[in-house]
């Protein structure tokens, strides 16, 4: 129905082109998308270009095409990223965490670190950024809510426990969590966020998206399908997209 976790610049490893926007619009039409949303990293901002999106999704009348951003969220960092977001008007802006204390704990080199340390420590460092993030008044949306779980390490405390605070900022801000299928295709092969924490987010009243965290245009919507049958045997009624920052509500009814 909607994929709103996409980049289209991918790890840098493209250019922002009009070839490889359809690629991606292409993609998202053949799967039958109401609405794709791109998001490239902020670290990639001199790649992007925003206009020429806008541009090619006129011949794609079918699909609503958002702009977005994904926003490396650092404490501290707040002024930097509130300039990037002045700079356009973006449909939505997704926080995530990839580093701690300036450690990139997601890529494959660092698995093994994952394993040496305390996993509640880890997991509460983590989630203490989250939580900063989702006070800080910046996004719309936080992305890959459990991505710590990465690389299959869990903590001995319940993980509702070590996320409560989190959950709490993001209700309080209004803020978005997505279902990212990607962490299916990641060691610890399942999708983000884990199932008890999917059930937390609906008690509390949070809403959901979906997001495919396309790098490349032959993986947007994989697995959405699937994701949206899992909220529906939840009881999730909808789901949601945006526009200029504003949410736009997709019944699963």
């Amino acid at each position: 129905m909607l994929d709103l976790h996409v980049h289209l610049v991918g790890h840098n490893d493209r250019e922002a082109n009009r070839e490889n926007i359809r690629a991606f619009l292409d993609e998202a039409s053949r799967r039958g998308l109401k609405e794709i949303g791109f998001a490239d990293h902020d670290y990639y901002w001199e790649q992007m270009n925003f206009p020429l999106i806008r541009e090619v999704a006129k011949d794609y009348p079918q699909l609503n095409v958002r702009i977005g951003l994904e926003a490396e969220y650092r404490p501290n960092e707040e002024a930097r990223i509130k300039h990037l977001l002045e700079q356009f008007p973006f449909d939505f802006v997704i926080g995530s965490v990839h580093e701690i204390n300036g450690w990139a704990f997601d890529i494959p080199e660092e698995e093994q670190k994952h394993w040496e340390q305390d996993a509640d420590v880890l997991y509460q460092r983590y989630f203490d950024v989250v939580t900063q993030a989702a006070s800080s008044g910046l996004f719309t949306t936080i992305g890959h809510f459990d991505l710590i779980k990465i690389f299959g390490v869990r903590p001995r405390t319940d993980i509702l426990v070590l996320a409560a605070e989190a959950l709490t900022a993001v209700a309080k801000h209004g803020l978005v969590l997505e279902v990212n299928t990607n962490g299916r295709y990641k060691p610890v092969q399942e999708f983000y966020p884990e199932q008890c924490l999917r059930e937390e987010i609906q008690r509390r009243g949070i809403d959901f998206t979906l997001g495919s965290d396309a790098h490349c245009a032959e993986v947007v919507g994989r697995d959405l399908d699937e994701g949206i049958e899992l909220l529906r045997q939840m009881g999730v009624h909808s789901i949601v997209g945006f526009l200029r920052l504003n949410k736009v509500r997709y019944s699963l009814d």
